[in-house]
């Protein structure tokens, strides 16, 4: 965009308080739950949020819009994330930064080597460290002036978000349950399950990731998994 057009729409410049105003931030998350939380701390940060809950809908949106953040989760329902971080940081123009995520401790050292200019680790709940993992790869152009006070404010998403998490996945296993499916149900319930600090859920969601990488049977694991599913619903229709 021209800076020098007179009619050029004006971008409101960071705070100290708000120190990400003026950016607009796109979330590639399927889970509710995780991406509820980064709207919360873009909301508090100043910043605006977009979301995209695919590598297909994500695309589509940058087809039409530029943001100047994207957050890209490595597990995906339609394919792998660190494709998309490989199209962003090699496209021209660039995308100011791009961020991977995930609750997998192993995936940021893919998302860095695929390009990414940083990585936020879930579940991500404190507003400071946020911050500075944009900040910190923004240009000096876009960063607040003057000094800046780190919040120590954690934020908490709504738990009918996490309700939203349990609907969706159960519905993927009612549709089918093949092997790419279950390897996907694994992956997105493990990170829910850690970002809700559901410890029974994240412990069945890691034996059926085990289970499916040794290529035995994995069976029992979707059954135990399936179950507490269905627990978790009928604690939401109990409230």
């Amino acid at each position: 965009m021209d800076k020098t057009d007179p009619f050029a729409p004006t971008i409101p410049a960071p705070t100290a308080m708000r120190p990400l105003l003026g950016l607009t931030v796109l979330v590639i998350e399927d889970s509710r739950f995780a991406c509820e939380a980064m709207r919360l701390l873009c909301l508090r940060s100043g910043a605006r949020i977009r979301r995209a809950d695919s590598l297909r809908s994500a695309r589509r949106h940058l087809q039409v819009y530029r943001p100047s953040v994207v957050i890209v989760d490595i597990g995906l329902p339609d394919g792998n994330g660190m494709d998309l971080i490989r199209e962003l940081t090699s496209c021209d123009p660039r995308v100011d930064v791009v961020l991977g995520t995930s609750g997998d401790p192993d995936s940021e050292a893919q998302a860095m080597s695929a390009g990414a200019d940083g990585f936020l680790a879930k579940p991500i709940t404190s507003l400071a460290l946020f911050q500075q993992e944009v900040l910190s790869n923004l240009p000096q152009d876009r960063q607040p002036t003057g000094l800046r006070e780190l919040p120590d404010d954690s934020i908490s998403p709504d738990p009918m978000a996490f309700q939203d998490d349990m609907e969706h996945i159960a519905g993927v296993l009612d549709d089918q349950s093949d092997g790419t499916t279950l390897d996907y149900v694994a992956q997105f319930l493990g990170g829910v399950a850690r970002s809700a600090h559901d410890v029974g859920l994240e412990k069945a969601a890691a034996a059926l990731a085990a289970k499916r990488a040794s290529g035995q049977p994995a069976v029992q694991e979707a059954t135990d998994l399936s179950g507490l599913i269905r627990q978790r619903l009928t604690q939401k229709l109990a409230i």
